[in-house]
């Protein structure tokens, strides 16, 4: 049976559109993954340099920290201790703490808190939530408790803040602000607003009064040695 010229000319024309079909689909395609390598965002480069540092965690742990010279900074025990990757910083939970008096014959503040952080040199310390603290007695210096909260503090230089309420109590004396600032080494205690204090005088032989354990005392300028 003949073809027509006709027939073969539409039969010519569809074949011809399905290859030009499929030229035109593969040009676009082309083209949109042409825009998006050229629109995307440049990859970020990763100048890490060694084997990748993943976090970790520790249960019951201990541990000390130490000054530049060797000497005791801090100590501090826990139930747990998480270490955030990138930046080695701690993360502990509910931790009992130990501050060095760097003194002969002082002896150390303890104390614990809600939570507490670590920065990977050790040198801030972080305590979280109510902190409560104590130092024995010794000489003849009352025992002293510091009842505060949210506390930063500065181990290897014996020193801490916080702009939280806070209760500095030693023997029958007691003195409450808000906002302290407190150095540890010299006894010396700051508080900043709001200051009220109860202070009992005892006879103390002048000796003792001349050497003794530091002072508090308010931003107004009240003042008292214990």
């Amino acid at each position: 049976m003949a073809v027509s010229p006709l027939a073969r000319l539409r039969e010519y024309v569809r074949d011809r559109k399905v290859a030009s079909g499929i030229v035109l689909l593969a040009l676009v395609v082309g083209t949109l993954q042409t825009i998006m390598w050229w629109v995307a965002p440049t990859p970020k480069t990763n100048d890490f340099v060694g084997p990748p540092r993943s976090g970790y965690t520790l249960i019951n742990f201990h541990m000390w920290s130490y000054d530049q010279l060797g000497h005791p900074s801090f100590s501090m025990v826990s139930p747990r201790l998480d270490r955030r990757e990138g930046d080695d910083s701690l993360y502990i939970i509910t931790p009992q703490f130990t501050l060095a008096a760097k003194k002969p014959g002082v002896p150390d503040w303890h104390g614990h808190s809600l939570y507490g952080w670590v920065n990977h040199a050790g040198t801030l310390l972080k305590l979280q939530g109510p902190v409560q603290m104590q130092r024995p007695a010794y000489d003849n210096v009352a025992a002293a408790t510091l009842d505060t909260s949210d506390v930063t503090a500065w181990p290897k230089e014996n020193r801490m803040e916080t702009a939280a309420p806070a209760q500095m109590t030693q023997g029958d004396s007691r003195m409450s602000g808000v906002g302290m600032r407190a150095e540890l080494t010299d006894n010396h205690l700051e508080l900043l607003h709001d200051v009220h204090g109860t202070f009992v005088p005892h006879p103390r032989p002048a000796a003792s009064r001349r050497t003794g354990a530091g002072s508090a005392r308010s931003a107004a300028g009240t003042r008292a040695e214990g």
